[in-house]
């Protein structure tokens, strides 16, 4: 049987899905507003004040409230304005210490609560830094870190409007709205849009701005400030319109970027009107600004339709690629106009499947190094840690299964139609996949669609393990990397070395090249090298003859070639290349890099020399920190 009846029997009692990862009762209530009242210490490294919320009761009336908390200091708690008893509960990792407060006295539906608090230094949310120019502060919740951050209904499927007002002596950002303020050293921020509390964020620091566009500026500490500017201000714009073209108006008012210091983990953060974004980005050749297509995305996808838990997360991430290919597509399309192309609208076409099979390449080679049950779209996370489960599936297999879903509805015409439907029909909420499979049904259906839906595998896509059906993406952007590939195997096997010398050249090999082919030509290379037998002293050359690869500032680059010279150059822990890649890893902080990096020193050099290269930088964010150290099994 296929079809949506084929997984009735998986879909829950409830829906929208109740979320394993929270000890909240977040069930029980409505979040009618939130307000955060923040002081920042940089002398103490912790943040304090007090949140409160206020509360309607979701169905019936429930004597207690429990909200997710972890190591936070509490220091009172009051319900209406009155002292209330509250208990902390033991800690259960890794989802922290649950704080019940008694709600015996409540009288009326509505009611608030106020927590006072501090964060502590087990605190894995927030990472205190001496910056380039002084100390400095930022924020990372996503998944399951809010609650180190400040007692709340730490789950994406709780939303509510947010008020932050924070004190401190350095410049703050946050994920609102800033409001005007004549008080010293305070700033207020509004985010009246119902957000989840992973997407609460704070940076603070000496941070300055620069315009990127008529919506969006960039913040960044002074010394890079120029560099961002000019990394992004070509695109910004055009991303936002060709995003509101597939989807309906940008609703956030404002879609700023904040460049940090190079410790933050993560590519980018889609927080609300203020993204947060890896220095990796800045390459001086505009080649990963798609990071930003791919979060100003998340404004659609993840931040006003939710999944509804961890374990769907690939309804953020999945849409979100997918919104991503289409926006470079189109640009593509647009740039390749202005310069005169005729062709320009199926050069966008083909560039998007270009970065569709550079996504499905990644995937492939990611899910043998994967636990099995994290390689479903539908997670199972009771007891498990979120941050476990992180991977590329979500993200690529995600599109994926959306790709498969527009080429069988028709095509981009029939699907484009469904896009606005679903995000309408769903913002401000939190869902799991049932609810999207039933919008599809609700949409196609009257379209004469049904035989259609019903002939697709849901159970397989949403819950089978391991690697989809490969689609067939239009290739032929990869196969100039590949022939170039190939060519060069076949120098590598001659075992010639002024053979080699005299027949590549960097000028003539890349004349065509888009910045993000190089990536697929080292990655088919790569995977070309494991099935040949080539003498290493060979592969060392690559470097000498394209030394485009050996000076390039682009982190994707630097990454892939060291990757290979590693693997396939037989180098020891003293070997300049190597020395010159672990420097490299104290450099970085974007996860990305950094955990395949060790695995990468680990498996090729030495377990020992990949332990000390990591034990002797002290950092890495927390998050980043945790995750190697179950790389490496310290």
């Amino acid at each position: 049987m296929t079809g949506r009846e084929a997984i009735q029997h998986k879909r829950p009692a409830i829906s929208p899905e109740l979320d394993p990862c929270t000890l909240s009762n977040y069930y029980d209530v409505n979040i009618v507003s939130s307000n955060l009242d923040l002081v920042v210490s940089f002398d103490n490294k912790t943040v304090s004040g007090s949140v409160t919320y206020v509360l309607k009761f979701a169905s019936k009336r429930v004597s207690k409230l429990t909200l997710d908390c972890s190591y936070l200091d509490i220091k009172g708690v009051s319900v209406n304005d009155k002292s209330a008893p509250f208990t902390m509960l033991p800690i259960s990792e890794p989802f922290g210490s649950p704080l019940e407060i008694s709600l015996e006295t409540i009288v009326d539906s509505e009611f608030s609560v106020s927590i006072t608090y501090a964060t502590t230094e087990k605190c894995t949310a927030l990472q205190f830094i001496n910056g380039d120019t002084g100390p400095y502060l930022f924020s990372q919740c996503q998944p399951i870190h809010a609650r180190s951050l400040f007692p709340c209904f730490d789950t994406p499927g709780a939303k509510s409007p947010f008020k932050y007002k924070v004190y401190s002596p350095s410049k703050v950002l946050m994920s609102g709205l800033p409001e005007e303020t004549i008080e010293k050293d305070v700033y207020y921020f509004n985010q009246p849009i119902p957000i989840p509390s992973y997407l609460v964020a704070i940076a603070s620091g000496n941070i300055v701005s620069a315009p990127i566009g008529p919506r969006s500026s960039v913040y960044s500490e002074e010394p890079k400030i120029k560099e961002c500017q000019w990394e992004f201000e070509q695109d910004m714009e055009d991303f936002i319109q060709v995003a509101e073209k597939l989807t309906f108006k940008y609703e956030w008012s404002k879609f700023d970027v904040l460049v940090l210091p190079s410790t933050f983990p993560y590519g980018g953060m889609e927080n609300p009107n203020i993204t947060f974004a890896t220095p990796t980005l800045l390459c001086k050749d505009r080649s990963q600004v798609k990071v930003l297509a791919h979060e100003l995305a998340h404004s659609w996808a993840g931040n006003l339709v939710t999944n509804c838990s961890w374990e769907h997360f690939w309804l953020n991430e999945g849409w979100t690629v997918y919104f991503e290919r289409r926006i470079l597509g189109a640009i593509a399309a647009i740039k390749a106009k202005r310069s005169g192309r005729q062709d320009y609208e199926e050069y966008g076409e083909k560039y998007r499947h270009f970065a569709a099979y550079l996504g499905w390449s990644e995937l492939a080679q990611t899910i043998p190094d994967l636990a099995v049950e994290s390689t479903s779209l539908i997670w199972n996370l009771t007891n498990q840690d979120p941050d476990d489960f992180y991977s590329r599936i979500p993200y690529d297999k995600g599109f994926t299964f959306l790709y498969y879903l527009e080429n069988k509805l028709g095509g981009t015409k029939e699907f484009d139609d469904f896009i606005p439907f679903y995000f309408k029909k769903f913002r401000y909420q939190s869902i799991d996949s049932f609810q999207f499979i039933d919008s599809l049904y609700e949409f196609f259906v009257p379209k004469g669609k049904q035989e259609v839906l019903d002939s697709i595998d849901f159970e397989a896509w949403l819950f089978a393990p391991g690697l989809p059906e490969y689609q067939n993406f239009d290739t032929s952007m990869v196969d100039e990397c590949t022939n170039l590939a190939d060519k060069w195997i076949s120098s590598f096997v001659k075992g010639d070395v002024d053979l080699i010398k005299a027949t590549f050249d960097q000028e003539k090999d890349f004349a065509s090249f888009d910045a993000n082919q190089h990536l697929v030509f080292l990655g088919n290379l790569s995977k070309q090298l494991d099935s040949t037998d080539v003498d290493p002293l060979l592969v060392r050359v690559f470097p000498d003859v394209y030394p485009y690869y050996s000076e390039s500032q682009n982190f994707e680059i630097i990454f892939n070639t060291s990757s290979l010279l590693i693997k396939y150059g037989s180098y020891s822990e003293t070997d300049t290349t190597v020395q010159r890649f672990a420097s490299w890893l104290h450099t970085v902080g974007r996860m990305k890099y950094v955990r395949p990096g060790y695995r990468l020193l680990a498996k090729h050099i030495s377990r020992d020399f990949a332990i000390k290269t990591f034990e002797a930088n002290d950092n890495y964010h927390p998050i980043c920190k945790a995750l190697v150290k179950k790389d490496l099994g310290i």
